[in-house]
């Protein structure tokens, strides 16, 4: 015997071609998330990335600091002029500050080598080692002691450059350090380029 589906009178009639609900077109179409909104996974809360062991060290640190510093590339002309530009502002600077101390001078004649080593482009690095010289002599005029007239200055000079020769030759030694190190690299980059196998 046929029995007929009867539907409760207070729904009234179900209307042709009426959408149905969400729960009654698949489990598939209900566990869809809305467009434009990306399901998130249910589990463990994401944990922030731990820094690597030693990126907290003084070393690191420094390391840093150092690539995030101006990168130049000057010539040889730029890297001489750099040079004894500062070193003749750091002379005033002397001077003024601590009664142009030749001690202190020739403290600040180390870093000011080393950048300007660092600095100067791969084309012109035997450079480096020759305006080094040459800019520390010329910011000594501000801080050598200067007699009377020209005579008297050019003898201060003398006399400041053969008392801080070791200041001079320790700057110098710094800067040619460094220029032989890049040099070093840089042979060795482009062996390791001319040897490796075409792509």
């Amino acid at each position: 015997m046929e029995q007929h589906r009867t539907r409760p009178a207070q729904y009234g009639p179900r209307r042709r071609g009426a959408p149905l609900p969400a729960q009654g077109r698949g489990g598939a179409a209900a566990a869809r998330p809305p467009v434009g909104r990306v399901a998130r996974p249910v589990g463990r809360p994401v944990q922030p990335a731990r820094p690597a062991p030693g990126a907290g060290s003084p070393v690191a640190r420094i390391v840093r600091a150092v690539r995030g510093m101006p990168n130049p590339r000057l010539t040889g002309l730029g890297s001489g002029l750099f040079c004894a530009a500062v070193m003749t502002l750091l002379g005033f600077l002397d001077e003024l500050l601590f009664g142009a101390s030749l001690t202190v001078y020739g403290v600040l004649f180390v870093p000011v080598s080393l950048v300007t080593a660092l600095w100067v482009r791969r084309g012109d690095l035997l450079t480096a080692p020759v305006v080094v010289p040459i800019a520390f002599a010329v910011g000594l005029v501000p801080v050598a002691e200067s007699g009377d007239g020209l005579g008297g200055r050019l003898m201060g000079l003398v006399t400041a450059l053969a008392t801080e020769a070791g200041w001079l030759y320790g700057g110098t030694l710094v800067a040619g350090s460094a220029v032989i190190v890049r040099r070093i690299r840089l042979v060795r980059r482009r062996a390791a380029a001319r040897n490796r196998p075409p792509a």
